[in-house]
Order: C-alpha cells, then sequence, then structure tokens
C-alpha cells in the first residue's frame, strides 16, 4: 500500500485485521499529518486476558509488547460489547454497525453481500485506504478494501492459502 506507516505481523490469535486506515492519494481537506492511521485488531477465540493489555492474572506474563506499544500511542476499546457471539455475524455487525436483522447475517453459514454498506467503503470515501489481513468468514468477496489478504473460509493456519482480488 502506497504510504502506509504501518508493517503488521498478525500471529495465529490475531486472526482478523478489519482496517487498516492509512492516508491515500486522494487528499481531502486534511493533510497527511492531521489525519490519524488507524488499525484495527479484531481478535477471537480466547480470553481477553491473552493481550497482557487488559489487566487480570496474566498480565505479568504475556509478552505482547508491540501490541503494549500499539495501545501507549492509541487506544484501547475496554467498554464493548458483542451483539452477537457467533464469528461471522459478530464480525458482519463490526463492519456495518448493524444488527443481523439489518445487514442479513445470522449465522456462520451466511455471507456479508458487497453491496452493504461498512466502514471501510466509509473510510475510503472519508480519503483513507484500507486493507484486510486474516480471517473474514463472511463468505462473499471483502467489499470497500483497496487490499485483501484473507483465508478462505475458516482457514488453515500452517502454510495457509489466502484469498485476494486476483483469485
Amino acid at each position: 500500500m502506497k504510504n502506509a506507516d504501518l508493517i503488521l505481523k498478525a500471529g495465529m490469535l490475531a486472526t482478523c485485521l478489519p482496517i487498516v486506515g492509512c492516508s491515500s492519494a486522494n487528499k481531502t481537506d486534511k493533510t497527511d499529518e492531521e489525519r490519524p492511521n488507524i488499525l484495527f485488531i479484531l481478535s477471537d477465540d480466547h480470553t481477553g486476558q491473552a493481550w497482557g493489555i487488559y489487566g487480570g492474572i496474566l498480565a505479568d506474563y504475556v509478552k505482547n509488547e508491540n501490541i503494549r506499544r500499539l495501545t501507549q500511542e492509541g487506544c484501547v476499546l475496554d467498554n464493548c460489547f458483542c451483539t452477537n457471539s457467533i464469528s461471522a455475524p459478530s464480525r458482519a455487525a463490526i463492519m456495518t454497525g448493524a444488527y443481523s436483522h439489518r445487514n442479513g447475517v445470522y449465522t456462520l453459514e451466511d455471507g456479508l453481500e458487497p453491496a452493504v454498506d461498512n466502514i471501510a467503503k466509509q473510510m475510503q470515501s472519508g480519503g483513507y485506504q484500507t486493507a484486510l489481513i486474516g480471517k473474514w468468514h463472511l463468505k462473499k468477496q471483502p467489499a470497500g478494501f483497496d487490499y485483501f489478504n484473507v483465508f478462505h473460509d475458516q482457514g488453515e493456519y500452517v502454510n495457509p492459502i489466502f484469498k485476494t482480488a486476483e483469485n
């Protein structure tokens, strides 16, 4: 990606990075210095204590120095609630800001229609470049991303095959 300030190495537990926003060649009123880069990490299938940033009994044992650095330089969402505890519907709710009855994703077998508005499309319209890396799990091709590299279906974590816009 052009102008990317962030290089991310995702581990097996951080399986979906829905949005990386970087300033774009498509300028708006704000300069690159005024526009923040946005990195949203969605991680599932483990306790919040596994990150080492929310305290708890594992805080002294978790070695995620780069994650800790990102939290100190940015923000941590520590008062969030899950609207649907199943993977695909939860991801669709995060992407669209809408409950399942509005975005159409109720089960693991449902896909998010590319025509549905989402946060990535809104960020693009605001002049950001967007990327999705890791677990998508919403069946249809991701829409609103300048770049994506996602696991096929649930994904294999050892030598995975990734889907891109080209395949």
